[in-house]
């Protein structure tokens, strides 16, 4: 027995929610699930490749060993369109677990895209193939393939738990995982808050001062400042 594990099949969220939530801004997702929201995002280590790229999708999870990529090829065979493939590499500068054969394949299972904890490499043509991919370094280091690993069992992704299925999403402000059972409700919640946002938009377009059109004005008088009609040098 090697040790690694395989699941096939990953219980995904909806995909109407999946749907939904590529219309909402990551922050908008974020602030709606509230305390929970902190723990749900990934560091600002976790950037995107291509400048612009956002997507949202089921997570397909991928564990790699040190120097390996083994598995996150197991799992992007077993990813179908509109997934998002979450690999992490065990050390993470030990061998690139992404480039731009990888990018091809998943281009043409039209995956949602790729969020890697680790190296990828041949950015410049994966940047030209305009795949999104989020990751925490470039590296070409030489990936083995020969395991340990494991695929579709719960990662820690960027210091954010990951299960199968979670709803990712991402965009220019980072990644964010949504546990599956709460993404519907988030989802909901955030596209509420983006509604009020849109009112804010149109009042400001109208000549509303942010101040008041965000009832920032309100805020500020509970914070009880105090306010001195004088310089704070003045003799």
């Amino acid at each position: 027995m090697s040790g690694s594990r395989v699941y096939l099949r990953v219980n995904r969220t909806d995909p109407d929610v999946c749907a939904a939530a590529a219309a909402i801004t990551m922050t908008d997702l974020y602030e709606a699930m509230g305390l929970a929201g902190r723990s749900a995002v990934m560091s600002p280590r976790m950037r995107p490749l291509l400048a612009g790229a956002r997507m949202a999708g089921p997570a397909v999870t991928a564990w790699c060993g040190p120097g390996d990529n083994l598995m996150m090829h197991r799992a992007l065979t077993l990813a179908v369109s509109g997934d998002v493939l979450v690999v992490v590499c065990g050390v993470e500068m030990s061998a690139a677990q992404w480039g731009d054969l990888a990018t091809r394949i998943a281009q043409r299972q039209k995956l949602a895209g790729v969020v890697v904890q680790g190296c990828v490499r041949d950015v410049d043509t994966v940047r030209e193939l305009g795949f999104a991919v989020w990751a925490t370094a470039v590296h070409p280091a030489h990936p083995e393939k020969r395991g340990p690993g494991y695929v579709n069992m719960p990662v820690v992704c960027d210091g954010v738990t990951v299960n199968p299925g979670d709803l990712i999403v991402a965009d220019g402000d980072g990644v964010l995982a949504v546990p599956r059972a709460s993404a519907s409700a988030v989802v909901a919640a955030a596209s509420e808050k983006m509604r009020k946002e849109d009112r804010i938009i149109a009042a400001v377009a109208g000549g509303a001062s942010l101040w008041d059109a965000a009832n920032i004005s309100a805020h500020y008088a509970a914070a009880q400042v105090e306010e001195l009609d004088r310089a704070f040098d003045d003799a």
